[in-house]
């Protein structure tokens, strides 16, 4: 029995499953926060959504209206708000971020 190349997941010609959530991250390019999450998604081989709230003035906006908060880094996985760089790592010690990232929910 073969595999349908088309329904390969991660071991497909480098491409992200299909079903994997979009991973979004409101950051700033000095911030060092910003950098420590963005360290622990690319460990993870996540394909990571970055906007810069600094270079799109709007995008600060729209970050405090879908999080509520006022800091950087703010990440999203799917329709999750994960929270900032802290809320990651805790995610991640708990061993709930391999999860979210495979469902999104």
């Amino acid at each position: 029995m073969s595999i349908d190349p088309r329904m390969r997941g991660s071991e497909g010609a480098g491409t992200e499953p299909r079903n994997r959530p979009k991973v979004v991250m409101y950051a700033t390019s000095w911030c060092p926060y910003c950098a420590r999450a963005r360290q622990l998604l690319e460990h993870k081989g996540v394909e990571l959504e970055e906007i810069d709230i600094e270079t799109m003035p709007a995008a600060r906006t729209e970050m405090i209206s879908r999080s509520g908060r006022h800091t950087v880094p703010q990440i999203f996985i799917g329709e999750t708000h994960v929270g900032g760089c802290d809320d990651l790592h805790d995610l991640e010690a708990r061993g709930g971020l391999d999860k979210l990232l495979q469902i999104g929910v």
